[in-house]
């Protein structure tokens, strides 16, 4: 005769998947308010289309780049900026311990693109869950979240079939800056705008230094920053080629080289990032727990009291 499901106490419950987040490495989690996302995401793009009885969504952040980092040139920080597969791993793992402590269904959210949907519409908007749970809000550089002390963050999502208690979006957005609104009444940008290599971000900041509005040319960024997406691409022409001379022209041409070396060691995948808007945001880089040495540093003095 099988056992009959324990009765879960929902605070509870919540406060013990949070821990797990933590214990695993995540900076920040948090609990999305369904209404809400179903409210703000598009039809096909709801938790529901994943997981048709889906009841909680939970929401993760890791930290996103050490503070060595951002001193290294622009060519090199395309190939280790990203921490993103630590906060799905930690999902992915978060869905057992949920199945295997409260007995009810989880699901790690891919986030991966949508088939039916073309190469720049994700299945879910891991970005909705985080905002809408509290652990990130939206920056003047393309709506990038952040965090008032964690700085700049990745994140994953959790569906559930176990109800939880949501949490709120912050109360308060970090950006802009103080410096940053500074500078923007000074030249009429932001840091993260002036030093855009492709000038892809502009907006404006009101009279009480909040954002008013936030543009983001995603075509321009896309140009500059996922310049190896094009894998489709240069198999297409490798297969025109008439001759193997011009096949191995094709294939071995210096750029696209580099786009099989990346998929062999499997840095990055197969995009290259830009990050400049990071580099200089004083929210991403100069946060109170933004990295690894800050955090160490926080630790080291909570010790001493």
């Amino acid at each position: 005769m099988a056992q009959q499901k324990p009765e879960t106490d929902p605070k509870q419950a919540k406060q013990a998947i949070l821990d797990y987040c933590a214990r695993k490495g995540a900076l920040a989690a948090g609990v999305a308010d369904l209404t809400a996302i179903n409210r703000i995401a598009p039809e096909g793009h709801r938790p529901a289309d994943i997981m048709p009885r889906v009841k909680s969504v939970i929401s993760l952040g890791v930290g996103g780049q050490t503070q060595g980092a951002w001193t290294v040139p622009a060519k090199a920080m395309g190939y280790f900026g990203s921490t993103e597969t630590r906060a799905y791993a930690i999902a992915y793992g978060c869905a057992f311990f949920i199945e295997s402590r409260f007995r009810t269904r989880a699901v790690y959210c891919p986030p991966d693109l949508d088939n039916e949907s073309g190469p720049r519409v994700p299945l879910q908007s891991l970005k909705l869950h985080a905002e809408l749970a509290g652990i990130g809000a939206r920056s003047l550089a393309g709506d990038i979240l952040l965090h008032p002390e964690f700085g700049y963050m990745y994140f994953a999502s959790v569906f559930t079939e176990l109800e939880l208690p949501p949490n709120r979006p912050m109360a308060e957005n970090p950006c802009p800056h103080s410096s940053c609104v500074e500078m923007y009444r000074q030249v009429g940008q932001t840091p993260c705008m002036k030093f855009c290599p492709v000038q892809c971000l502009s907006g404006t900041i009101d009279e009480a230094g909040r954002q008013s509005e936030m543009h983001y040319d995603m075509a321009k960024c896309a140009e500059l920053s996922e310049q190896y997406e094009s894998l489709p691409l240069i198999l297409a022409e490798a297969m025109r080629a008439e001759t193997p001379e011009e096949q191995e022209s094709v294939l071995m041409d210096p750029d696209n080289s580099m786009l099989w070396y990346k998929m062999s060691v499997g840095s990055g995948g197969l995009l290259a990032q830009c990050f400049e808007c990071m580099r200089v945001c004083p929210i991403a880089t100069r946060a109170p727990l933004a990295d690894p040495i800050r955090r160490a540093e926080a630790a080291a003095e909570d010790g001493e009291t």
